[in-house]
């Protein structure tokens, strides 16, 4: 299962912890991501998809996953994303 988010392509950081004792060991900075099942009105089904949880707070202020896709401009999604704006565009014309 990937690391980063199907609606921004949000994917995680890398960085170190830094001990008192000023030793360095690598880590990484995941994703905060949850598998959730959002409803499409256009589509009249609902889609899971594993997002972050920035990515679902904003759908929710948005309205909703079609209003998201649809306001939302093409550089700042992931091709998932893209594949679903598409079939919601196809529908609603």
């Amino acid at each position: 299962m990937s690391k980063h988010c199907e609606l921004t392509g949000k994917v995680g950081k890398a960085g170190r912890n830094v001990a008192h004792s000023n030793t360095k060991t690598n880590r990484r900075f995941d994703a905060n991501l949850q598998r959730v099942h959002l409803q499409s009105d256009a589509l009249g089904r609902s889609v899971g998809m594993r997002i972050s949880t920035r990515a679902l707070r904003s759908v929710q202020k948005r309205g909703g996953l079609d209003t998201w896709l649809l306001t939302t401009d093409d550089a700042r999604m992931a091709p998932e994303a893209l594949r679903l704006k598409r079939q919601v565009r196809k529908t609603l014309a």
